[in-house]
């Protein structure tokens, strides 16, 4: 025999070698691969080869080798073995832990790892019944030097893992050792401390000799990293043992270099803990003096210049502690403890973290401060308090984006380096951080508005009287501007967003009598008076003013002045008359006005009512010259207009105020040559230029005129019925003529102002998106020059936004915003599409039943947007679905204002085609195009939001009357059996949990063909294959299987054929479920055992992940039950109970009658 092995051996050598050898051919690599896995499989003396090859005189790459074969024998051949086989590999396998490795310093990782892996392979097979005395074995093994006593630490931690975390093993095996583990608990946390605590004393007490104390340092992290193993799950009982001696000895490690990490870990992981409230009271003891000191003063740096990786690692760790203690603190305050009398001291340690250089420090205690500026007694604390305003002023540090890894112009920059691959990184991270601390922010101004307000005044005052510094990165488009990144950009950027946090807060949390009015219009005037060319600053004083309007109020005086310097924005150039485009800091200039002139007309427009006159007159003078806005910000303007005339609150009024502001727009969109471009798609590539070619990119575009009126008008139609609106107050709008009725529930009929023009312009909205639609036939892409032939493209704004990747780079902010011919046509193409759909999905809500009573609506609707869908490509199609499925658009704004009576005449002529559509389109969508699962999870997330109200089971008064529709009822029903199997996980689950069973309850009592409750039924199992690797899909698919099996198998026969068809079925099974369904328990324990049956029955359909279907399956057979349970013999003759002395019903209850 030893003669195969040594040769076998030889040749296992030669091979792992080749394997190894960086030279080696991939062929030989393959070859010797194939001969080391066949040797696995099928050799009779794998034992005895896998302990010669694991022998110290072997390389570490053998060594290794041979212990996995050893792996490989006891994980496939245990079950097989004799005893005496198995008695004798786990002798050799602790002969191994005794002299079969170096020494702990020399000895490689990895066999370390591979060695404590084939012990807890035999663990987990063996203990505790078989082999009771094992934790004896390894106590005893830590007498034989450091490096068994590593060896044993590592079992230790990779058996808690495979049972506790990972949870490996058989449900019977994992409770065997589970309830080993407990049993024994006080014993190996006693284990696992003393061995701490002796290695520790030993590396300090041999410091002064670097090997030995490297030795006993080693164990120690061991030790500390098997200890965070259990800390995790175990009772708090035991992490509180001996006055909390184990978190008193982390917090003495947390001084040493070289085992503070570690122990920090532990830390986290113990005060993490969730669980009973009483049970985390003593995790208080670290609010003592002593216990804080020692974690403050861990944070102190070395002597050192620059970042210590090393350190800062700590110091990540060390904050999430901080964070952690905070976080118990605020769960036990108020209900078990009371404020701790030192929590000074941890709210300055605390504080020191958020005022850190690193800014991945200062965003990680931000959750950590919403919590206590939120909780109801800490908040009251006058510590907390005080600390709140010292947070609010680090706040205004912490807000100004500096940091930027390329850069070194601030501490922060080689924190960032360590942290963030690139500034686009960085950019984004830093964009999260400020959000998260504005946030918080928010929450501090509820403890302390006024002084907040305070600061955030002196800083607003101290930067209008600064100069403007534009640094070293000044603006490419003109001399003296500043770039994102110049100083005073950033300054004020910070200071703009602190401002509005605060402004905003002090309005809600201070009693009007006591709010600072005089200091807010003094602060406001300020703003008004302050005069900057550069777009940067005045995007951040439009801000302010807008944040600051809340003031005027107590001073309408100031109005004018404020409409003044909104309108001057709107009109803003950096240079006059430049035929450039504008930058993106112009663009934003204009834009921010636009919307706060929208914001005060929506939020204050009785206020801003007295100044309507001036207003529309300044709106008509701007209107004057077509070139000096563009049609996105004439809107706006018309929409403030709007928004101030519903304040009329006069019908005639209103009406005819709109009918004058759409004059225009009425003019051009009815007029003949534009009813001839909307309805003809050749016109209308003419007319907006896509038919011409392009040579010279430097040629003014003589189309843009006619792009902008199309625009301009949808536009405006859009912001009127967004805007249009009824006085809420009923008496007012029944006083101002907008009630007409009363419908049959007696609510009231209003009338929209809007009504008269809106519907008069629909037919050539209707008639150019039927147009848009035709677009794509390929007679009407022929007439697409070449400069054009993209312009049905997939745009790479959206491109890039589908792919998440990130926008440009920073210094392109102040660049001006050219674009090509075809961006620009793309552009208006997708943009000019979209809005029509808004403009569809707010006629419902706006003119109600104005909209709903059009003749032949669904004729209209039907014939226009449902026209040539086949035609559109998937870039378009997506927004398509998006607008007109169950969406936040079109569709559900049609379905939530409709009217229950149009819902014969409107809706199901609508959603029957809609229906058959989607079935046909996602079909081919989701199974021949995989790669857009995830585009259309995002629409099936706003579908899944539209019947919150009703139970899974009901249907609402929609669902019933497309019910009596069989053609649009079996198409639901197609449409959701078939998303089971659909390559989207999410959809597979809120369809199985949600839809399908809701739907097909509805026609259990009719005749179900036996092919469509077949179907049915596949289609479930089609799911289980595809989504069943998910617990989430397995759970939601098994339990619609079961609701189908046991309704409808009764009936159908066909349905038990096709459970006997799925893999390693057992018709015994099957056959005891089918009787046990025939007899219905309402006992819960009998319910569950029923489910988890059929849960077994279905086993062999549920699909596997790519990386399991080809995995060897591991077998470990359950031992002996630990106890063995007795059932009560419960028979009693309650005759003989009544004769008998201690008769009547307190003695059932006594302690004697053990056998009730």
């Amino acid at each position: 025999m030893d003669e195969p092995v040594a040769a076998m051996c030889d040749q296992l050598i030669k091979a792992v070698n080749v394997m190894m050898d960086a030279e080696s051919s991939q062929r030989y690599r393959l070859e010797a691969l194939k001969f080391c896995e066949e040797f696995k499989e099928k050799c009779p003396f794998c034992v005895q080869c896998g302990l010669q090859l694991s022998e110290k005189v072997h390389s570490p790459v053998i060594r290794h080798f041979g212990l996995q074969i050893l792996e490989h024998v006891i994980k496939f051949r245990w079950n097989n073995m004799s005893q005496q086989e198995k008695v004798h590999l786990k002798n050799c396998a602790m002969g191994l832990l005794s002299n079969g490795t170096t020494s702990i310093l020399e000895e490689e990782s990895h066999i370390k790892d591979a060695l404590s892996r084939i012990i807890v392979e035999m663990i987990k097979r063996e203990w505790p019944q078989q082999w009771p005395d094992m934790l004896k074995e390894m106590e005893t093994l830590t007498s034989l030097g450091d490096a068994q006593t590593e060896l044993v630490l590592l079992i230790l931690l990779r058996l808690v893992e495979d049972v506790i975390t990972f949870q490996t093993l058989p449900t019977q095996r994992r409770r065997d050792i589970y309830l080993a583990l407990t049993q024994h608990m006080d014993s190996i946390f006693s284990f696992l401390l003393n061995i701490l605590q002796q290695h520790v004393d030993d590396y300090r007490r041999l410091k002064s000799i670097p090997d030995q104390a490297k030795a006993h340092c080693r164990v120690g992290v061991a030790a500390l990293n098997t200890l965070a193993g259990y800390i995790d799950w175990v009772t708090m009982v035991h992490i509180t043992h001996d006055n909390c001696r184990l978190l008193e000895v982390l917090c003495l490690l947390l001084s040493e270099p070289e085992l503070q990490m570690e122990a920090a870990e532990c830390l986290i992981i113990a005060i993490s803990r969730k669980g009973k409230l009483e049970d985390r009271i003593p995790l208080m003891v670290l609010f003592d003096d002593v216990a804080m000191h020692y974690i403050v003063s861990s944070a102190q740096p070395n002597e050192t210049v620059g970042v210590v990786e090393q350190h800062y690692s700590f110091l990540k760790r060390l904050c999430q502690l901080l964070c952690a203690l905070g976080g118990q603190l605020c769960s036990l305050v108020g209900s078990h403890v009371e404020v701790p009398t030192n929590i000074d001291k941890f709210m300055e340690a605390f504080l020191a973290f958020t005022t850190h250089p690193s800014q991945f420090l200062k965003s990680s205690t931000q959750i950590t401060w919403g919590t206590f500026f939120r909780h109801e007694v800490l908040s009251k604390d006058p510590v907390i308090i005080q600390m709140a305003v010292r947070y609010i002023r680090e706040t205004m540090t912490n807000l100004v984006k500096r940091g930027f890894p390329s850069k070194n112009d601030s501490p922060s920059c080689q924190y960032s380096r360590v942290d963030f691959d690139s500034d686009e990184d960085f950019n984004h991270f830093f964009n999260s951080f400020r959000a998260q601390e504005g946030e918080v922010v928010r929450n501090a101004c509820r403890i302390i508005p006024l002084e907040a307000f305070l600061i955030s005044s002196e800083w607003l005052k101290y930067q209008i009287s600064q100069p403007i510094n534009t640094g070293s990165t000044t603006s490419k488009t003109g001399e003296g501007l500043c770039s994102i990144l110049s100083p005073s950009a950033v300054q004020w950027d910070a200071m703009t967003f602190f401002t509005e946090g605060v402004v905003g807060q002090l309005f809600k949390n201070v009693e009007r009598e006591k709010l600072p009015v005089e200091q807010g219009i003094e602060l406001l005037q300020e703003v008004l008076n302050y005069e900057t060319r550069d777009p940067l600053i005045l995007s951040c004083v439009l801000t302010n003013v807008s944040s600051l309007f809340p003031f005027i109020t107590y001073k309408p005086q100031l109005l004018p002045l404020v409409l003044i310097k909104l309108f001057n924005a709107i009109t803003f150039e950096v240079v006059e008359e430049s035929k450039a485009p504008r930058t993106r800091a112009v663009k934003n200039v204009r834009r921010h006005a636009c919307s706060s002139i929208i914001k005060m007309c929506r939020d204050y427009p009785d206020f801003i009512l007295p100044c309507f006159e001036m207003l529309y007159n300044h709106v008509k003078k701007l209107f004057a010259n077509e070139f000096l806005l563009t049609q996105m910000e004439k809107c706006a303007l018309m929409e403030a207009l709007v928004l101030i005339s519903n304040q009329f609150k006069d019908y005639n009024k209103q009406e005819a105020f709109l009918e004058e502001l759409l004059a225009p727009v009425r003019a051009l969109w009815l007029s003949e040559e534009m009813s001839s471009v909307l309805s003809d798609p050749v016109l209308f590539l003419k007319y907006v230029g896509a038919d011409q070619v392009l040579t010279d990119p430097n040629t003014e575009d003589q189309f843009g005129l006619n792009r902008s009126r199309i625009s301009f008008c949808v536009y405006t139609l859009m912001g009127v019925v967004k805007r249009a609106r009824w006085p809420t107050d009923q008496q007012e709008a029944q006083a101002g003529g907008f009630v007409v009725g009363c419908s049959s529930t007696g609510a009231p009929i209003h009338r929209s102002p809007c009504t008269a023009q809106v519907l008069g312009l629909l037919p050539n909205l209707l008639a150019f998106i039927r147009t848009h639609n035709c677009l794509f036939l390929p007679e009407n892409v022929a007439h697409l020059s070449e400069t054009f032939t993209r312009v049905h493209e997939v745009m790479d704004v959206e491109r890039n936004l589908v792919l998440g990747l990130p926008q440009p780079v920073l210094d392109i902010y102040d660049s001006p915003v050219y674009k090509t011919t075809l961006e620009r046509m793309q552009g208006f193409f997708c943009t000019l599409y979209d809005n029509c759909f808004h403009v569809m999905g707010n006629l419902g809500p706006s003119l109600h039943q104005d909209f709903y009573t059009i003749e032949g609506l669904a004729e209209q609707i039907i014939g226009s947007m449902f026209t040539n869908l086949d035609s559109l490509p998937d870039n378009r199609l997506r927004p398509f679905m998006f607008h007109l499925t169950f969406s936040r658009v079109f569709m559900k704004q049609l379905v939530l204002s409709c009217p229950k009576e149009y819902y014969e005449s409107l809706l199901c002529p609508l959603l029957g085609p809609l229906f058959a559509y989607m079935l046909q389109r996602l079909n081919l969508i989701l199974i021949c195009f995989p790669r857009d699962e995830e585009m259309m999870a995002t629409d099936s997330n706003q579908a899944g939001s539209l019947n919150t109200t009703n139970p899974p089971d009901e249907l609402t008064e929609l669902g019933k009357c497309l019910l009596k529709h069989e053609d649009i009822y079996m198409t639901l029903l197609t449409i959701s059996f078939n998303a089971l199997s659909w390559k989207d996980t999410s959809i597979c689950h809120r369809t199985a949990s949600v839809v399908c069973w809701t739907l097909l309850r509805q026609v259990i009592g009719e005749n179900l063909q036996t092919e469509a409750v077949t179907w049915f039924f596949t289609s479930i199992l089609k799911g289980l294959q595809m989504h069943g690797q998910h617990e989430g899909s397995l759970v939601a698919l098994t339990q619609l299987a079961l609701l189908v099996y046991e309704t409808l198998r009764p009936q159908y026969t066909e349905l038990r054929t096709i459970v006997t068809q799925i893999p390693n079925v057992q018709i015994e099974a099957l056959d005891q479920f089918e009787q046990k369904m025939l007899t219905p328990s309402t006992n819960k324990a009998t319910e569950k055992k029923r489910k988890d049956h059929f849960k077994k029955l279905l086993a062999g359909a549920v699909g596997k992940p790519l990386g399991q279907q080809f995995k060897k399956e591991v077998h470990i057979r359950n031992l002996p039950a630990l106890f063995k349970k007795v059932k009560p013999n419960l028979k009693r003759d309650l005759l003989d109970l009544e004769n008998s002395e201690t008769s009547g019903l307190p003695s059932l209850f006594s302690p004697q009658q053990d056998d009730v």
